[in-house]
């Protein structure tokens, strides 16, 4: 910290993390680190076999292996600082550095809110429009898209982010949490937050309402023209296409809405922290596993390729 007109302005943070016994701590330092290596494994998997397979050179599958990029940046900026924090008992870091953490975090976010609306479309182009779905989701088009939806979260999420940094932080600079977070750091603002209380309203309908509606719109479609399927196993593979998409836009959004729509002021800090590590660890974790156990192309790949390794 350093004085500045009679005030005292923060120059660093103290994440506190997990206050909890010397040997506690260092049972999670193990856990959140084989959980990490199991998250880089399980999406590197998912991207490499998505590059190299040419039954998976789909549109769906270019979309998963987003969402393992996604994935593994999202937990990348968060998880090893949290490494860092178990060790030490709490960790400090710079006002840049956390910035930087918040601003990344809020750009994967974002991206990943836009990305699931997106393979939504996608699943109902393929459905719904199925002569058309070659014509429609052409690769340069899902490039677009794509190029898109990270062009739309790095440029809003920067103005949202300076927004934030220019708020007066003196006094405590405490944040009890596992990382650089929106309330957490509101919490410590002594400025007026109206601002960025309006940005997050806004940015609430752009990132989340619009995805949703998207989301819902689409399968509202999806499901009306899958029960008009005369057979019951072509109604079933067209389901099974979707339920995969379903379940991680259920568990992101189940996450995403515990922390931030529901009113933290009920929540304890723990409980805060707890839910916080469902959609930075949790999600992270278990998006490839779904996709993978869930998915009879991606098992018939790596079927082949162990199958190869073994003949080898």
């Amino acid at each position: 910290m350093r004085p500045e007109n009679n005030k005292t302005e923060v120059t660093e943070f103290l994440l506190l993390g997990f206050q909890v016994s010397r040997r506690l701590r260092l049972s999670l330092f193990c856990l959140f680190l084989v959980v990490y290596c199991l998250i880089i494994c399980g999406n590197l998997l998912i991207i490499t076999l998505v590059s190299t397979s040419k039954i998976l050179h789909t549109p769906m599958y270019f979309f998963i292996s987003q969402l393992s990029i996604t994935d593994i940046l999202l937990s990348t900026n968060i998880v090893p600082n949290i490494l860092h924090i178990l060790l030490n008992n709490g960790a400090t870091i710079t006002f840049i550095g956390c910035m930087t953490q918040f601003y990344f975090f809020c750009v994967l976010e974002t991206f990943e809110c836009l990305l699931l609306a997106l393979m939504s479309y996608d699943r109902y182009v393929a459905i719904c429009n199925p002569l058309l779905y070659s014509s429609i989701m052409t690769h340069g088009r899902c490039v677009i898209f794509i190029t898109i939806c990270w062009l739309f979260g790095f440029s809003i999420m920067l103005n949202y982010t300076t927004t934030a940094a220019k708020l007066n932080y003196c006094g405590s600079n405490i944040i009890d949490h596992l990382f650089c977070d929106l309330f957490p750091l509101l919490e410590l603002a002594c400025s007026d937050t109206f601002i960025i209380d309006l940005e997050i309203y806004l940015l609430s309908i752009q990132n989340v309402i619009f995805p949703i509606t998207v989301i819902v719109v689409t399968y509202n479609y999806i499901v009306l023209t899958v029960l008009k399927i005369p057979s019951s196993t072509g109604r079933q593979k067209a389901f099974s296409t979707c339920s995969s998409h379903l379940i991680v836009v259920s568990i992101f959004y189940w996450t995403l809405f515990s922390v931030y729509v529901f009113p933290t002021k009920d929540q304890s800090f723990p409980m805060s922290k707890i839910l916080s590590l469902l959609y930075t660890v949790f999600t992270p974790l278990v998006n490839p596993i779904i996709y993978s156990l869930r998915n009879k192309d991606i098992k018939k790949v790596v079927q082949e390729v162990f199958h190869k390794r073994v003949t080898w």
